[in-house]
């Protein structure tokens, strides 16, 4: 199915930038067009800059997205921030899940569902993050694990246009290392057997992101696995020149 799917290169910028960054992100939304043909883009920066990037992004081939949200809409929740905020702020879609939030601030998939949902009450996308450790992939569990984790963190009624998951070896975020293309394809095939099984013809058509340690230099290899429709990237996408190499590789 993936060669019939549109790529989408998406940008976790992470707890990085700040208002000077305006210029990176200037050179990745002209550069946008030239690769808009092979794929779809999306920058994810702090939510200090959703706003002032979408503004930036507006009438180009460059989306902007969040990295988290709060499962509510309103309400007493000193420092968090509704996807109906960032909505409001220019945001198309949220990453929701990732291993970062899920061992830095203890989410379940239980709660990850939730933020999935609240993505989709606001009307975003919601890219929910899955992987493995390398506790768990020494284990030989990353299936176990990373099914587990769909099951519980994907709401029903996932469909394309609402949902996108992004598979990340925890074990590869940040550290350099990848996964070999068999071992990404063995994954990849895996999670579209779980999205068809559950969602019948739509998981056949949710794009499946594989994300840790992308850059300009394996991109390529990556983007022609099969059931790889994108990638999830984060240092790389920090810098424009990266970002876009990472995207002209689909």
């Amino acid at each position: 199915m993936s060669d019939v799917i549109r790529h989408l290169i998406a940008g976790n910028w992470k707890m990085n930038g700040l208002k000077s960054s305006l210029a990176e992100f200037e050179a990745m939304r002209e550069g946008a067009a030239g690769v808009a043909a092979k794929a779809d883009l999306l920058v994810c920066p702090p939510a200090t800059l959703i706003a002032t990037f979408a503004a930036a992004a507006r009438g180009s081939k460059l989306a902007v997205g969040a990295q988290d949200c709060h499962p509510k809409a309103s309400g007493a929740h000193t420092g968090d921030l509704s996807a109906e905020m960032l909505a409001d702020a220019g945001a198309s879609a949220i990453i929701v899940g990732h291993s970062e939030r899920r061992a830095d601030h203890g989410e379940t998939d239980s709660v990850v569902r939730q933020k999935a949902e609240a993505a989709w009450r606001a009307g975003l996308t919601a890219i929910v993050c899955i992987g493995e450790t390398q506790a768990q992939r020494d284990a030989g569990q990353t299936l176990d694990i990373c099914g587990g984790q769909l099951e519980g963190s994907l709401p029903d009624g996932s469909r394309s246009a609402n949902l996108v998951v992004a598979y990340e070896p925890v074990w590869a975020i940040g550290t350099g290392l990848t996964p070999t293309a068999k071992d990404v394809e063995q994954v990849h095939a895996f999670i579209r057997g779980v999205l068809t099984d559950r969602f019948k013809a739509e998981g056949g058509k949710i794009r499946i992101l594989y994300g840790g340690s992308v850059k300009p230099s394996n991109a390529a290899e990556l983007m022609a696995v099969a059931n790889v429709n994108g990638a999830l990237v984060g240092g790389a996408s920090l810098k424009a020149s990266d970002f876009l190499a990472i995207a002209a590789g689909c």
